[in-house]
């Protein structure tokens, strides 16, 4: 096992991701500005290498990938966002006001969606594989998936989560401190 680092990419933005829409399967894409987001990614990574780049397999990633400069990266469908059942592309204030008054989904999950703990068996396997590398890593993924990624990066319970706040187009990195799992940046903007 090598101490090196994981780069990650949450995707440009999307109209959804713009409005505050819960966004897991649905695949769309992303907006002007968000591609504009992924060109600003890609003029920031720019002379790094990668032993391995991994996407989600979901549009928006893909393309942020793409034009990021990576558009030969791996797809790995465990990088997919959590599955929000019922509640795909609506709002946390909407859920609140029709279905749930206190509705938060680290503690409360989604009907018909995927659990937490399935979110987490996903990011487990995606770290199993990126520790087992050969060198860096850079990954494109999802806000609430790359969340539980890093909470479980860290040895966190994947609730932990909740406290990492993970806006669209940003670069956070994953890395080592004497040889304990560390979060050396966070959701760092670029351009």
């Amino acid at each position: 096992m090598g101490e090196h680092t994981v780069t990650l990419v949450r995707h440009g933005e999307t109209e959804w991701s713009r409005t505050g829409r819960h966004t897991g399967r649905t695949d769309i894409p992303l907006t002007d500005a968000g591609r504009q987001e992924a060109a600003r990614l890609g003029a920031a990574l720019a002379g790094r290498q990668y032993a391995r780049v991994l996407t989600s397999p979901l549009r928006r990633a893909r393309d942020t990938a793409s034009i990021a400069g990576y558009p030969s990266a791996e797809v790995d469908a465990d990088l997919r966002e959590w599955d929000y059942g019922d509640y795909e592309g609506r709002t946390t204030a909407d859920i609140r006001a029709s279905d749930h008054p206190r509705w938060l989904l680290w503690d409360d999950g989604v009907p018909n969606g995927e659990t937490l703990d399935g979110v987490a068996r996903r990011a487990d396997r995606v770290i199993e594989r990126i520790r087992a590398a050969d060198g860096d890593i850079l990954v494109f993924a999802h806000g609430h998936f790359l969340r539980v990624l890093a909470a479980r990066w860290l040895g966190a319970d994947p609730a932990f989560g909740r406290h990492l706040v993970l806006r669209p187009a940003t670069l956070s990195i994953l890395s080592w401190e004497r040889q304990c799992p560390a979060l050396e940046a966070w959701n760092a903007p670029v351009g």
